[in-house]
């Protein structure tokens, strides 16, 4: 099978499209004919060497997928040959740029129905992302007020419309360009970052959804109120800031299981969330892909995947 490989860690031109073995499933996993791969920062990370987890080295770039189940190894329970799935890999988040992967069991779920394997595959990292951010890491309920960084990005649009429909007031930070798309996903309020100081327009916030860092994580502090949360997908919060603020702020890694796969196709199936694919490439253009992740080609607004059928 054909394959996306990393023999050393760089710059896109490193990766390198390869005939390889088509693996085999072993205990807990399944063997999925990839249909379509989502491409995020995160292969781009490890694509570098910046993974927060080990990679050794040759790997298989990509985590998000979408296709069918053609072989099932041992102690599998719930899925079957033939199954349409999606979800991501394993907990080190490589092997889907190919045609044949390997995935943990655990970590797939059925396909939402109402999706191509193309819309499919941009789904499970950013959503389920969103919906820990707020809900396992936040704890929000309905009628608290969170403020939510990047709320036009990938993770971001997910955020604010899971939190429209808990309930939860959302003060979304965005571009210019971005204000209509996200009012239109539900946004209670929206700030121009680049002409507005949030820390000037929000005050005692429940929660910041921080999915920007850098100086817009150390200004967050000031809009919660005491008790509150700060929580971010991207960096680590200083905790000097937090303590004289008297808040919560943690960084996490997101964890993706069929649980919480399944739940984000119930609520796509159910109409409340909606997708955004930005472009679709073959899987021989994997490597312009990783050149928009690195903005050397323009970066499209939404996900990248790969449509692995059209390669």
């Amino acid at each position: 099978m054909m394959a996306w490989r990393v023999h050393e860690f760089g710059s896109p031109e490193i990766m390198k499209l390869e005939r390889i073995p088509r693996p085999e499933p072993g205990p807990g996993e399944v063997l999925v004919k990839v249909k379509a791969a989502g491409v995020g920062p995160w292969d781009g990370w490890i694509r570098a060497g910046k993974s927060a987890l080990p990679q050794p080295l040759p790997l298989t770039l990509g985590s998000d997928l979408s296709g069918e189940i053609v072989a099932i190894g041992p102690d599998v329970a719930g899925l079957a040959v033939g199954n349409q799935v999606y979800g991501v890999t394993n907990p080190q988040f490589v092997g889907a740029y190919a045609e044949h992967a390997v995935a943990s069991a655990g970590m797939v779920s059925t396909k939402p129905t109402s999706l191509t394997h193309v819309e499919a595959a941009s789904v499970p990292v950013v959503a389920i992302t969103a919906w820990q951010a707020l809900f396992d890491h936040a704890q929000l309920k309905a009628g608290q007020t969170v403020v939510i960084h990047g709320a036009a990005g990938n993770v971001g649009s997910y955020a604010v419309q899971l939190a429209r429909q808990a309930g939860v007031q959302t003060v979304a930070t965005v571009s210019t360009g971005d204000i209509s798309a996200v009012r239109d996903l539900g946004a209670d309020t929206v700030i121009d970052y680049r002409t507005q100081h949030f820390e000037k327009e929000v005050r005692d916030a429940d929660a910041v959804i921080d999915l920007v860092g850098r100086e817009t994580q150390e200004r967050s502090f000031q809009v919660l109120r005491r008790g509150g949360k700060l929580i971010s997908a991207v960096s680590r919060p200083d905790q000097d800031l937090a303590k004289r603020y008297g808040v919560e702020a943690a960084f996490f890694l997101v964890n993706v299981t069929s649980e919480y796969l399944t739940k984000i196709a119930g609520f796509i199936d159910g109409g409340i969330l909606r997708t955004n694919v930005g472009a679709v490439l073959a899987l021989a253009d994997a490597r312009e892909a990783h050149l928009m992740l690195e903005r050397v080609r323009p970066q499209p607004k939404g996900k990248i995947v790969l449509d692995v059928g059209a390669s």
